[in-house]
């Protein structure tokens, strides 16, 4: 049995959140503060599901870190990045910047999820996939890629302005069995199937109560 401000929380919920410790454990990149963190925005939701990505970036001579944590529950997907900071000097004390984002499961407008397979013309229903990206908006930033414009005249030389396009800034995990293990990669899958199913949901009872 678990506590959360003062009340118990038991069955599947504490399970959950047992299983999301351990998980956070095992990958050793501050789980106090990640957890804590994650935790303060779920508040008392119940914790429906999660995955958990931690990502290396070498930088020359360094190795910066990045987790990235999502959690379902009943009505909010949450959202949360971990990144270790830069030290003042070789003394100086390490830190880290951590932030969580609540997104309402009714705003989320698309949860894409792509497989790759090994041996395709093999494949059997259920088989595990190899590689997995998982692929989210909710329209909260949309990025503009500009280019000078031109004409069909290859002689031309008058300026035309910019042309561009403008596209959501989705939030995109990838995860592949050679890097993250076969394991991580299913719990992925299921992850990413389960939001498909709640935003679906979501949207439902959202023209249902207009």
């Amino acid at each position: 049995m678990a506590f959360m401000n003062g009340r118990s929380i038991s069955g599947p919920d504490a399970a959950q959140r047992s299983a999301l410790r351990s998980d956070l454990e095992s990958c050793g990149y501050f789980p106090a503060l990640v957890e804590d963190a994650v935790l303060l925005a779920v508040g008392d939701e119940e914790v429906l599901e999660f995955v958990v990505h931690h990502e290396p970036t070498f930088n020359r001579d360094e190795i910066r870190r990045h987790l990235t944590i999502l959690v379902l529950t009943p009505t909010r997907l949450i959202v949360g990045h971990t990144d270790e900071q830069p030290s003042d000097g070789p003394t100086g004390p390490t830190s880290a910047a951590t932030s969580t984002e609540s997104i309402n499961l009714a705003a989320i407008n698309t949860v894409a999820l792509t497989r790759v397979v090994i041996e395709p013309e093999n494949y059997r229903p259920g088989a595990p996939a190899y590689e997995a990206w998982l692929s989210v908006s909710w329209g909260a930033m949309r990025r503009i890629d500009l280019e000078p414009a031109g004409c069909a005249d290859p002689n031309c030389e008058a300026d035309h302005g910019l042309t561009g396009t403008l596209t959501p800034d989705d939030l995109i995990v990838r995860m592949s069995a050679a890097a993250d293990g076969a394991q991580r990669v299913e719990h992925l899958v299921s992850f990413t199937t389960s939001l498909q199913r709640a935003t679906g949901r979501g949207a439902i009872s959202t023209r249902v109560g207009r």
